[in-house]
């Protein structure tokens, strides 16, 4: 059995159980910021799922670059994994997997490649805004000359950070929370774009389609 079979094997036995891992670490992260007030032994709780859940993805990328074979090269050829193992504001993106790894295991993909692209793009939107609102709110909550007072202020600041408009009524002042900022500007450019060129495609598509 080659390199490439192994990991693929890997790949689809840990799929799973690693996008259930995203979803305990995203709510115990959510429960550690939007309840500080928490007793200290749900506290630890919380924070010792969150840990676990972080060791599981750590275990998953040394495996899977253990049996590529590949040694640096692998890091290179899987960027998004090595970024998503460091930033925590990107491990939610597993859950997405969840999905691909069910339409997989029903047969083909019932949805078109465009219809696809869209719906992969919209779940790490509604994953990326909850997970950069709360890392937001956790940098900003309490800071002096803070704007942003309350969960839901970050929530709005999200919205309008990740479709590109800024209103700026509610800005970060922090320095983590701008550099949170600038990730999240350039996340929503990137998923912007990829909505928007894949409806311009299918628009495309049809129109070629009726000419001929």
């Amino acid at each position: 059995m080659d390199d490439d079979s192994r990991v693929a094997r890997w790949e689809q036995r840990t799929e799973v159980p690693l996008a259930i891992a995203s979803m305990v670490y995203l709510a115990s992260y959510a429960i550690l910021v939007l309840a500080p007030g928490l007793h200290d032994v749900w506290r630890d709780l919380g924070l010792a799922l969150l840990l676990t859940a972080w060791a599981l993805f750590g275990v998953d990328y040394a495996v899977r670059w253990r049996l590529s074979g590949q040694r640096l090269r692998f890091v290179r050829t899987h960027l998004l994994d090595t970024v998503v193992l460091v930033l925590p504001l990107l491990r939610p993106l597993r859950v997405v997997r969840l999905y691909e790894a069910v339409q997989r295991r029903h047969g083909r993909p019932k949805l078109a490649l465009h219809a696809r692209v869209i719906v992969y793009a919209g779940l790490s939107t509604v994953l990326l805004g909850f997970t950069g609102a709360l890392a937001v709110f956790q940098q900003e909550r309490g800071a002096p000359d803070a704007t942003m007072r309350t969960f839901g202020d970050a929530v709005w600041w999200t919205c309008a950070t990740l479709a590109t408009v800024g209103y700026g009524d509610i800005v970060p002042v922090t320095p983590l929370g701008r550099l949170i900022a600038v990730g999240m500007m350039g996340i929503g450019l990137a998923l912007l774009g990829a909505v928007t060129g894949t409806f311009a495609s299918w628009l495309l598509q049809s129109f070629s389609r009726d000419d001929e």
